[in-house]
């Protein structure tokens, strides 16, 4: 337990003293978390609300391809990502590999398929009355898929910190399309793994603590918004 604490205290004196390997690492963790929830929010609510709501053919077997894409093997995900932006690859001419960017679209297409499902998830177990009230109350079309999203807002910001909690703890794809390079792609876990890996347990530990306060900052303000929220 001597070497667990001894870690500890180390860690403290890193994150105190603004170490800047660390730093790094946390900033590049930031920036392509940030740029890959972006996107998959952008594309994956609309295609979740789509899901939840309306009734069309094939609705059953898109929402199970969503359903099964959520568990698909990370590493496989950072395979195809980087056969695809590898040189000979169909994307090699963008010259993503091994860039923030990069890492940033694997990341995607892996927060994809959970915000499709989760908000797919909370648009469904809206009370089947709602839509006849929003209805009856004069609602345009408009106002009608707004009202129905902001009822589900709370499922669907759920989803959204679950799926953020599986980007910024990922370590396959970080690894295999950012290729852990340091100063540039080095991400927290990428870092921990390295590190644990040299014997440097008070850099694994400081970035540990930095990725679990992380993780309670986003939590924290979700009970947040739902407190003054009312809910």
């Amino acid at each position: 337990m001597d070497y667990l604490l001894e870690g500890l205290s180390r860690a403290v004196d890193l994150l105190s003293s603004g170490d800047p390997e660390t730093f790094s690492a946390v900033a590049a963790t930031l920036e392509a978390t940030a740029l890959s929830m972006g996107m998959a929010l952008a594309v994956g609510m609309p295609v979740g609300f789509c899901l939840g709501y309306f009734n069309f053919p094939g609705r059953r077997l898109l929402r199970m391809c969503s359903d099964a894409l959520m568990a698909f093997p990370t590493v496989v995900i950072g395979l195809l990502v980087y056969a695809l932006l590898s040189r000979r690859g169909p994307l090699g001419d963008l010259e993503l590999l091994f860039t923030i960017p990069g890492m940033a679209l694997g990341l995607t297409l892996l927060a994809l398929p959970m915000v499709a499902s989760l908000t797919a998830a909370a648009v469904e177990q809206l009370d089947p009355r709602l839509r006849l009230t929003l209805l009856t109350l004069g609602a345009d079309r408009r106002q009608l898929l707004l009202g129905i999203l902001w009822e589900a807002r709370f499922g669907v910001v759920a989803g959204a910190v679950a799926t953020f909690g599986r980007v910024v703890s990922e370590v396959g794809i970080a690894m295999m399309v950012g290729g852990n390079i340091k100063w540039h792609t080095r991400t927290i876990t990428t870092a921990i793994a390295l590190e644990t890996g040299k014997g440097e347990f008070a850099q694994g530990i400081a970035l540990g603590v930095v990725l679990m306060c992380i993780s309670f900052l986003v939590n924290a303000a979700l009970v947040a918004l739902r407190r003054r929220s009312g809910a």
